[in-house]
Order: structure tokens, then sequence, then C-alpha cells
């Protein structure tokens, strides 16, 4: 029998049930209202996992910092796990004793994060060597490689003492949030989720950001799916997790609804698992508890409506051979550097086999760009050193201009504020949004 905050099996029972479990971004520096949040999620009306989002002290590692803004009373923006005495932390996590909680932080030195949760009684929590160092900050990816490798072990081992699986999840799939072709974003979430079982991490779920066009999001996900059962070792119990989108968000509520609505169908249809929601106040403030529970039920609730009715198509209905061979094709390529995938990892940035878009860390070539071609699909304008296929698309365009560039980065935003609009004036006129 599992453990009952064992977020794998609770997703996998949620998913044979037809649920699609949702979850929040939230984080509280005060335990009190840190409880109280978790509280509320746990009585929303949805599959819900909770969430314990850590503040920017501590996903830098400074604890000195987190504690002394404690102790003056200081705003923090999220929750300060190793400043805390660990007996306030379990204080706070027993409060839902029957509910998965995942600790999300943001950082590329993990090792103190995740020995405070192994004594505060957590076992679940994301990232990755490359996704939380890359986009981020200054850490060598070196460095990070080793520091996970190290973190995950231990995870591991105080997990299993204390009768839990250790859960990790990659970010991997949400590089820089935005203008990153899909086929990238899949290599390095199946990469990283590669990377946790090689470290012994028997339970991991592998991300995917909600893009620009839907359906090139269901290739995506198809393209993860087929990619994680062929490649991750058959005892790694894994699922996919779908991040309502990470850019540029829009500045209407109606239009922040309707991407929040797109996202949830976009996870049913291309078979996510879970989903991480945003509320309609992403481009103004950190939303409040109750505009998160508000948020998890809309989208639980337009969840079980794509199941019976939908225009988009499902991910066994989508042609998703294009991403699933560049995908491949990148997977490939770090595998052949190295039976060791960290160690693939690093020499695969280094000879630019692995390149992140407008990634400005000093350990990134630069070599590619991606655009927004007119369907709203991302595709390649610059290549690099990539190891595409021939056959990988690629925009007219020779490169990307700041305009351009600002134009893409609000992309999304402009389109669903306007979407939202037309929907208003006149609802039967708007279609899905591919």
């Amino acid at each position: 029998m599992s453990h009952p905050g064992d977020l794998s099996a609770y997703v996998r029972a949620a998913a044979a049930a037809g649920q699609l479990v949702v979850q929040p971004r939230m984080g509280m520096a005060n335990p009190v209202r840190m409880r109280d949040g978790l509280l509320a999620v746990r009585g929303a009306d949805a599959h819900t996992v909770g969430t314990i989002t850590l503040d920017s002290y501590t996903r830098v590692g400074d604890h000195d910092g987190a504690r002394s803004a404690l102790e003056d009373g200081g705003e923090l923006n999220g929750f300060p796990i190793v400043a805390h005495d660990p007996r306030i932390v379990r204080e706070v996590v027993s409060a839902v004793p029957d509910r998965p909680i995942q600790v999300r932080h943001g950082s590329a030195v993990p090792e103190s994060i995740f020995a405070a949760m192994s004594v505060s009684g957590l076992s679940a929590t994301e990232g990755g060597p490359v996704s939380y160092c890359l986009p981020y900050g200054r850490t060598p990816l070196r460095e990070s490689v080793h520091r996970w490798r190290e973190a995950s072990s231990h995870l591991v081992e105080s997990s299993a003492a204390a009768g839990r699986r250790a859960h990790i999840e990659t970010f991997g799939g949400c590089l820089l949030g935005q203008l990153c072709p899909p086929s990238l974003l899949v290599a390095v979430s199946l990469l990283e989720g590669m990377f946790f079982a090689q470290r012994g991490v028997p339970t991991v779920s592998l991300s995917y950001a909600q893009q620009t066009n839907a359906v090139q999001d269901v290739e995506a996900l198809a393209a993860l799916r087929e990619l994680a059962g062929r490649f991750l070792p058959g005892a790694v119990d894994w699922h996919i997790v779908l991040y309502t989108y990470m850019g540029l968000y829009p500045t209407t509520e109606s239009g922040a609804m309707l991407l929040l609505d797109r996202s949830a169908e976009l996870a049913v249809r291309g078979g996510a698992e879970r989903l991480i929601v945003k509320t309609a106040m992403e481009a103004h403030r950190l939303p409040t508890v109750a505009e998160n529970v508000r948020a998890l039920e809309r989208a639980a609730r337009l969840a079980q409506q794509a199941r019976r009715r939908s225009a988009l198509p499902r991910y066994d209905e989508v042609d998703h051979s294009e991403v699933l061979a560049e995908a491949t094709a990148m997977v490939e390529a770090v595998l052949e550097l190295s039976e060791d995938i960290g160690t693939g990892l690093l020499n695969a940035f280094q000879q630019g086999l692995l390149d992140v878009p407008f990634c400005l860390h000093e350990d990134n070539r630069g070599l590619t760009q991606g655009w927004i071609d007119d369907g709203g699909r991302l595709v390649w304008v610059k290549q690099g050193r990539l190891p595409l296929p021939a056959t990988a698309r690629r925009a007219v365009a020779e490169r990307v201009s700041s305009s351009g560039l600002l134009r893409m980065l609000a992309y999304t935003s402009t389109r669903f504020d306007q979407l939202a609009m037309e929907a208003e004036a006149a609802p039967a006129a708007v279609e899905w949004a591919k």
C-alpha cells in the first residue's frame, strides 16, 4: 500500500478514475498562512495536489537572508523551508496528511532544500540540472549537474528510510517558458527524467509547458509520451504534467481565463495526467489563496468538459512524427556522448548539440533561435549545431530582430485578450484557437 503523500500513486489513481489532477503554484512565508493555503487547496472541488513554493532567498541558497527577513517581518515571495524550524515545517505539512504536497523551488543547488524536505516528511519536488540552471542564474552547468546528482541520491535514500518514494518532476519542458520549439522541450524533459532515473529516483513526472499552437502542443505531448515509454526504465513510475502558459500573460481577466481553459483542454486532449494552474491575476500580482482555488476548480470543470466534447484532436489522433524525429535526434545525440546522462548533458551543451534559444547563460552556446510562424507554430529560425533531421521545419526569416522578439513575447497575451473580446462580442463566432 502506497504512502498517502505519494504523488505518483495519487495521480495514477485519479487518472484511472478519469480525473485530471490540478495544482497551484503557491507559497507564503508565514507558516499559518501556508498551512491554511494547503487546507484550502485540499478542500477545493477538484483532485488537487498541495504546493509549497519557496522564496527567492532560499532558491539562491541565501538562508541567512531568509532568516533575517523573517525576523524583521519583511515580505517574502514564498516559503523559506530551510530558514524555518523543522518542527514548524512539520506542523504545516501535517495539516494535510492524506494528500501529496510538492515543494517547488527553482534552485540549481538544491541540497539544503532536499535535506529540509526530508526531515519535514516531504518527498516530492521538481526541477533539474539543466532547467534550474541555464535560465535562472550564473551557477556553472557542471556544478549544477554535480549538485543535482548528490541531492537526488540523498533524497531517494532519506525518503526510502522513512517509508516514502521520492518524486522529482522535470522542469525541462518549461525552458524559459516560451519561444523554444517543442522538440527541445521534449528532449530536455526526457533527458532530465532519465538523469533522475539513473540516480535511483523511483517516480518522476515529465513536464511540458503550453506554447503558442494547441495542435503542435498535442503533438509534443504525444512525442513525450512515446519517448518516455521507449527510454525510461520499466521500474520507474512516471506521468506527464502540463504547465499553463509560462510566458507573458493576458492582461484582461477574460483573456487569462480563456488561456487557462485552453490549457485544461490541452492537458486532457494531450494525455497529461496533471496540470499546473495559473490564475487571472498572473499579469498583475501574486494571486490570493481564494483566487488559486477558483482557478483550480475552473480547470477541473473544463477538463471534464473536454473529455466529453472538444474540437482539439487527441494525442493518439495527431501526426507527431515531426517533433518526435527532432526530439529523438537530440536525445540519441546525448546518449552517444556518455552512458552517464549528466556527463552527456554537459558534453552536449559544450558542443552545441543542445542549445536553448535566447538563453544568456555562459554554458549555453546561444546559436539557436525560435520563431512563431504564420500558423502560430514554434519553429527554428536558427538551428545552430542541433543534430536535427534534414526534414526539420525552418522559418523563412534569417534572424530575429529586437522588435520581432518583442512581438513574439507578447503573441499569446495579445492573442488571448483579443480572442476573449471577440468571444464576448459574438460567442458563437469564435472557434477553438489552434
